[in-house]
């Protein structure tokens, strides 16, 4: 390892989805493997700090590990924000476009001449908006399915506020309501004919409206329709930190790295940490996220998940959300991976 001084602090990030990254925090993996290195291993999300909890979306703090939804590294590195992809993570997920059964919406050519709902993050909100990025990907995708485009459908803006009611399950950003309540709220007054939801919280939406599913993105059999914020999630380091201490990067990924086979053998154990992880049920991960879900918490930097990042670059420059192209094939780092014979 290099000579210079070890960091006092390792700091790591994910997003409030199932990530190798936080399952490996919750087997003790990263206190067990730096214990004798007298280096503190801390949790972004456990910080009350607003400049400490920023990094998940600037990824500013020296010495730190992100692994979450791509729109916000994406956009770091394109403001210049030094860092590296060491690995990729796919969990596909459920991802849907819904309209009530009264809109008479049923597939996604139905989408035609109708009202999208677009979130839109308040005007005083800091930083790039990662739910509009996803909306507007997964309704485009849907759109396209049905050999559609962006002009073939009309666009609402629909405002999200401030609810002082906190999710329990966000807490990067406290205080925030549920995600799709504006969303929710817009399609129930008839101001918008269909929206794009995700994950637990999307699945328990559909649920509640008892909505018509008119496609089914996260589990569609073309790779290309999966694409979105969280399909696939760049786990990111600083550049630094890998150059000089690429020892600590290569054992911090070997933990993230060797959930997978721990998750292979013991399901049922998985499972369980991924809902304490995430705030949501056994019930509802399993449905959101597969009865396969043990054996995709593995990072790879393969062909097919470095394509599908750089698809995902490619829309966020082609519709503004970041507003410099860069080089992908630069920010990928394989060294570390490659060290411990994964790449």
């Amino acid at each position: 390892m290099s000579q210079e001084r070890k960091p006092a602090t390792i700091w790591y990030s994910r997003g409030s989805i199932p990530t190798p990254l936080g399952l490996s925090a919750q087997l003790g993996l990263y206190d067990k493997e730096f214990a004798a290195d007298g280096i503190t291993i801390k949790s972004l999300q456990d910080s009350d700090n607003p400049a400490e909890l920023a990094s998940h979306f600037e990824h500013n703090l020296p010495d730190s590990f992100r692994l979450g939804g791509a729109v916000q590294p994406i956009w770091a590195r394109a403001k210049g924000r030094d860092t590296r992809v060491i690995g990729v993570s796919w969990i596909d997920e459920y991802q849907v476009i819904l309209a009530l059964p009264e809109s008479g919406i049923q597939t996604a050519r139905d989408l035609k001449g109708r009202k999208l709902g677009l979130p839109l993050q308040p005007a005083n909100a800091d930083g790039v908006d990662v739910m509009r990025a996803e909306a507007l990907r997964g309704l485009l995708v849907a759109l396209e399915t049905a050999g559609l485009s962006a002009k073939d459908a009309e666009w609402v803006d629909v405002t999200s506020r401030v609810n002082a009611v906190p999710e329990p399950d966000t807490p990067v950003r406290r205080g925030s309501q549920h995600r799709y309540t504006a969303l929710v709220h817009a399609l129930v007054r008839g101001e918008v004919d269909a929206i794009y939801v995700k994950d637990v919280r999307g699945a328990e939406v559909a649920h509640l409206l008892d909505a018509r599913v008119v496609i089914d993105l996260g589990f569609h059999p073309e790779q290309w329709v999966r694409v979105n914020n969280c399909t696939p999630r760049p786990l990111t380091v600083n550049t630094l930190t890998l150059q000089q201490h690429p020892d600590l990067v290569r054992r911090f990924l070997g933990s993230i790295a060797s959930v997978d086979s721990w998750a292979r053998r013991n399901p049922g154990q998985a499972l369980t940490h991924i809902a304490r992880e995430t705030n949501w049920s056994e019930a509802w991960v399993r449905f959101a996220y597969g009865d396969q879900l043990h054996e995709k918490l593995g990072v790879n930097l393969d062909d097919a998940s470095l394509t599908a990042l750089d698809q995902f670059k490619r829309y966020l420059l082609e519709w503004d959300f970041i507003k410099q192209d860069f080089d992908l094939a630069a920010w990928v780092d394989p060294a570390p991976l490659r060290s411990l014979g994964l790449a």
